[in-house]
């Protein structure tokens, strides 16, 4: 069999197994532009992941990081989240399948440039992440009880769960719309 139709057969077969969720940006139906990340279309990981906290865009992270924190749930940043091992490894071939550097999301590859090779646990960790949020004070984030913390995406971004992350979309609660 032709060496460029094995990894394309493997790669398709990966996404059916996943729920299928690799679009193009034309798919979305708004701009040209696309969304910034890939939103969520896989309801196991919605329903899974997002029954504790936010359900983040695997275009958020790499690969490996989804790989660490997959591997690691029996302590999930504190909390025990192990899943059975089928539905643990549909997750994570659906988060790897859709990581950052098998998106064509403008967020997704920024993000993926500012890790340098890093795989961090934490989505908060990456580079881009901390520039972007660089000019909010603390108070509006820690002192918050809305917010309390920039892994919070959608407390402030109206919009994160389409993947859209856009500035004019941002409204601190307690503060209104945010504008730098």
């Amino acid at each position: 069999m032709n060496s460029k139709i094995v990894p394309a057969l493997m790669l398709a077969a990966a996404l059916w197994l996943a729920g299928g969720v690799a679009m193009a940006d034309d798919d979305w139906g708004w701009s040209k532009r696309g969304p910034d990340v890939a939103a969520v279309k896989n309801d196991l990981y919605r329903d899974e992941c997002g029954a504790c906290h936010f359900a983040y865009q695997p275009g958020l992270l790499p690969a490996r990081s989804w790989q660490r924190l997959m591997d690691s749930l029996d302590n999930h940043f504190g909390e025990n989240a192990e899943l059975d091992a089928a539905t643990r490894d549909r997750l994570t071939t659906y988060l790897k399948v859709n990581a950052a550097e098998f998106s064509s999301t403008r967020r997704s590859a920024k993000i993926l440039r500012s890790l340098g090779g890093d795989a961090p646990l934490r989505i908060t960790d990456a580079p881009y992440i901390r520039y972007k949020h660089n000019e909010i004070p603390l108070r509006f984030i820690r002192d918050n009880a809305e917010v309390r913390s920039l892994s919070n995406c959608a407390s402030c971004h109206t919009r994160a769960d389409t993947g859209s992350f856009a500035e004019r979309e941002i409204a601190v609660p307690g503060l209104g719309r945010w504008d730098d």
